[in-house]
C-alpha cells in the first residue's frame, strides 16, 4: 500500500495562498490579524503571517509567563 499524501493546508489570511506552517485558535488569531478566511475553530497561517501574529502578541505572552 503506497503512503498517503497529506493534503497541504493553505494560509487563511485573505489573499495569501502560501502553505500553512501553523494552526492557531481562530478567536485569538482574529483578535490580532482581523477577519480570516475559512471556517471552523482553528485557523492555518503561513510562516509570514505566523511571524506577524507572534510579533503582535509578544507583550501579552511575556506578561503571561511572568504570572506564574
Amino acid at each position: 500500500m503506497p503512503p498517503q499524501k497529506k493534503e497541504e493546508k493553505r494560509c487563511d489570511f485573505p489573499g495569501c495562498k502560501n502553505i500553512a506552517e501553523r494552526s492557531l485558535p481562530r478567536k485569538k488569531a482574529e483578535e490580532v490579524l482581523g477577519s480570516l478566511e475559512g471556517s471552523g475553530r482553528r485557523v492555518h497561517l503561513c510562516k509570514e503571517h505566523y511571524k506577524k501574529y507572534r510579533k503582535a502578541t509578544k507583550k501579552e505572552r511575556e506578561l503571561e509567563r511572568m504570572g506564574w
